[in-house]
């Protein structure tokens, strides 16, 4: 058996779901244009540097999913896919989940973007587990806070290996595994795998693709 984990924004997605959320929320008027549009762009510049505070990000990223009910939430999200998300998934990029997915591989979305916004993308693309940031609930309703490890850098590692351990699985029973990232923030689960690959990296990432000798692969432009 082989283990195929695929990262979300930037890899799969020509963009990114957290950042095309944020904005979506602006332009209906939900999130104070000024304040957020200013917020969005600053934690978006803090991810691709390699310096995001994640705890900090999440306070900013969750906060307007506790001010709604989930049925609002919902619809917004069914306009948010039809509008932003499946504008920019390409052939390629379906074809390669799907390739891994026909081959019989345990498959795995491994994304920091929160569950809510990215568990119908997972769906969109075939993949049934979906290894995310968890935004907490009491009752149904979001609070505005993470549940548990946030699946950023190292955080990956450990829900992706807690995941496993769920299923009474190791890296030691996958003949290989893969990991597809774009982002330098992924390096420590790019380092775990057998066969990791830089996808349309950033420049620190192909850098450190290129002197380890891993493939790069292009899906957009």
């Amino acid at each position: 058996m082989n283990l195929a984990l695929f990262d979300l924004d930037n890899t799969l997605l020509s963009g990114d779901s957290d950042f095309e959320w944020a904005q979506f929320l602006i332009t209906k008027g939900v999130l104070d244009p000024e304040v957020h549009q200013a917020k969005n762009e600053y934690f978006y510049a803090q991810y691709k540097a390699g310096t995001l505070d994640i705890h900090e990000f999440l306070d900013f990223q969750l906060h307007p999913l506790a001010r709604h009910p989930r049925s609002q939430l919902d619809a917004w999200h069914a306009e948010f896919m039809a509008t932003c998300i499946r504008p920019i998934i390409n052939d390629r990029s379906r074809a390669l989940v799907n390739r891994h997915l026909a081959n019989g591989d345990l498959c795995a979305l491994v994304t920091a973007t929160n569950s809510f916004v990215t568990g119908p993308i997972c769906l969109e693309f075939g993949i049934s587990n979906l290894i995310a940031t968890i935004p907490a609930q009491e009752r149904g309703q979001f609070t505005g806070k993470p549940r548990g490890v946030p699946s950023f850098r190292d955080g990956k590692i450990t829900r992706v290996e807690d995941w496993l351990e769920s299923m009474g699985f190791w890296w030691s029973n996958f003949e290989r595994s893969w990991f597809y990232s774009d982002s330098l923030n992924d390096l420590p689960l790019l380092s775990r795998v057998s066969d990791p690959v830089a996808v349309d990296p950033d420049p620190t990432l192909l850098a450190h693709a290129q002197a380890a000798g891993w493939p790069v692969l292009k899906l957009h432009g």
